[in-house]
């Protein structure tokens, strides 16, 4: 498991934590949109017309109807990111992360029109009688690039696992047990059943169920977030403030917060915008890609629609929800995961500017041999050292107390090595920041709902999650059938499934950080796709406006 999340922590920072992909994602983004005139701007309010079906033919070739198509990409897209995805990018990169993510949705917008266009457009009828398109088939048949379409798919089903699967499941677990004490096992199980019940209909029952749970689910969020936001009105533009001030200069500590870099906003927001919205990662092409729309170009029209809905307008109330509420720099009581503890060999304290550079410097750079290894003694659940620090969730641990699993309160010496807990039957409890769905959640308490508010996000993570599992099935469906043929599908379903379940009773910070290297791998052979048939979709978009006039 160490060397695992030793491969996970140097991924994570080459594909995350450095420039060049947040750089290259972006840019792509701002070479469309000036490159096509900026279509998300232009093609907006077109989009809209598209989308309400007033240009549907019966006639047309397509297993869905253009809302059931943005309705089911939607479901794909408006998960765990736009719930914990967004708490996690003010956890990690401070207020200025939400404006990246502003940034990463409104050139995704572009992006976006543009996968989708080349999707539809490429898209193929299996044997089967089902409709198959996406980056996958835009690459082997728009490049004849068989081998970079090979690529895409195998990372495809990877990300299906590691961003549309796993962590949905283990957010939902994770709130269903803190919020109505439901154990993970019961909510993975009960879940996964359901699970397989929908995806193995395809894509029509995929289609007809979001396009009924995703305006249900997104009405159930936003009022709910609204109330939240407006009781804390008075920290609005505060708030507000707070995102912008700190686009360029950092963020400093505040409470238990320690501040985040300029780069971490950047490189959190963009990864997080990316994960919240899909844009240029290649997966949402795959629903629409089974619209029924006469030219291309409409479908990629109505997906302009899709990250302005998901990040633009849920993302940004969630991070005010954050915001405002103030419950992003405070600590509360929580049970520690090991992965997000570190046992430092120094006593050092969040009330002291040098020993928060110290942290900082920690946290951000690893420099400097601070990991504590050796033993503490216990009494009474409390340590009798005090020439160490506990860190959990980049924060230092306050009201620190030690269980046993068998007979509770412990007493002895735990191990540690290497910073790390290394007492079988062990675990801990204090006070520290919280990530995730868990920061949402108590946010909502700091409303007229009171300790009612958790409630409010784990049902609406719940749909939200649930639907993004059953719409990313579909995706790996597709994946699947363009690598091995219709025939391995069913054992495909099989182990998504499997996965599912999994997910929900394992360590949560792995199944983030699994997430967050994906998407990466999986965008760069399909941006590459986008930029090297460039000509084409301003061929198709010329085309298209001449038949206007």
């Amino acid at each position: 498991m160490e060397t695992f999340t030793s491969i996970l922590e140097f991924l994570t920072y080459w594909l995350v934590d450095q420039y060049w992909f947040p750089a290259f994602l972006i840019r792509s983004g701002i070479f469309f949109t000036f490159y096509l005139g900026f279509p998300q701007i232009k093609f907006f309010k077109h989009g809209w017309k598209v989308l309400s079906g007033q240009y549907l033919k019966e006639d047309t070739q397509g297993e869905t109807t253009p809302f059931q198509a943005l309705t089911t990409a939607l479901s794909g897209t408006v998960g765990t990111g736009n719930i914990g995805g967004v708490a996690l990018a003010i956890f990690l990169g401070g207020p200025a992360a939400i404006f990246w993510m502003w940034v990463t949705a409104f050139f995704g917008m572009t992006t976006k029109y543009v996968e989708v266009t080349l999707a539809h457009k490429y898209r193929e009828t299996l044997p089967d009688g089902s409709i198959s398109g996406g980056p996958m088939y835009y690459i082997e048949n728009g490049l004849n690039m068989k081998w970079l379409a090979i690529l895409f798919s195998i990372c495809l089903l990877l990300m299906c696992l590691g961003t549309g699967n796993m962590p949905q499941i283990s957010s939902i677990a994770v709130v269903m047990n803190d919020t109505f004490n439901i154990p993970k096992f019961i909510t993975g199980s009960v879940l996964a059943v359901l699970l397989w019940m929908v995806i193995i209909g395809g894509i029509k029952r995929i289609a007809q169920i979001a396009s009924k749970l995703v305006p249900f689910m997104a009405f159930w969020y936003i009022t709910g977030s609204l109330a939240v936001i407006f009781t804390n009105y008075e920290n609005i533009i505060p708030s507000l403030q707070s995102i912008f001030v700190h686009v360029f200069t950092p963020t400093a500590a505040v409470g238990g917060f320690l501040g985040a870099s300029v780069a971490a906003a950047l490189t959190r927001g963009v990864n997080r915008g990316l994960y919240s919205n899909e844009a240029g990662q290649g997966s949402a092409p795959i629903a629409h890609a089974s619209s029924k729309t006469e030219n291309p170009i409409e479908e990629g029209m109505v997906s302009i629609l899709e990250p302005f809905i998901d990040t633009i307008v849920i993302c940004t109330i969630t991070g005010l929800v954050i915001l405002s509420s103030g419950v992003w720099t405070e600590k509360f009581d929580n049970k520690f995961e090991e992965s997000s503890m570190c046992f430092l060999n120094q006593p050092l304290t969040d009330k002291s500017e040098k020993d928060i550079a110290v942290l900082k410097d920690y946290i951000y750079s690893c420099t400097g041999d601070l990991k504590h290894s050796g033993s503490l003694t216990i009494k009474e659940g409390k340590p009798q050292e005090t020439n160490f620090t506990l860190l959990h969730n980049r924060s230092v641990a306050e009201n620190v107390t030690v269980f046993d699993e068998d007979s509770g309160i412990f007493n002895g010496k735990i191990n540690i090595r290497n910073g790390k807990l290394d007492s079988p039957n062990v675990y801990i409890v204090g006070e520290s920041l919280l990530i995730g769905a868990d920061l949402t959640g108590k946010a909502f308490t700091r409303s007229v709902f009171g300790e009612y508010g958790q409630y409010i996000v784990a049902i609406g993570l719940l749909l939200f999650a649930f639907s993004t599992a059953i719409a990313w099935s579909y995706y790996g469906d597709r994946a699947t059938a363009h690598l091995f043929g219709e025939g391995w599908i069913l054992y495909y379903r099989i182990i998504y499934v499997g996965a599912f379940f999994t997910a929900a009773i394992i360590d949560t910070k792995i199944v983030w950080d699994i997430a967050t290297v994906i998407g990466p791998i999986a965008t760069i052979p399909n941006l590459l796709a986008l930029i090297l048939l460039r000509k084409e979709i301003k061929k198709i978009q010329t085309d298209y406006q001449e038949s206007l006039t």
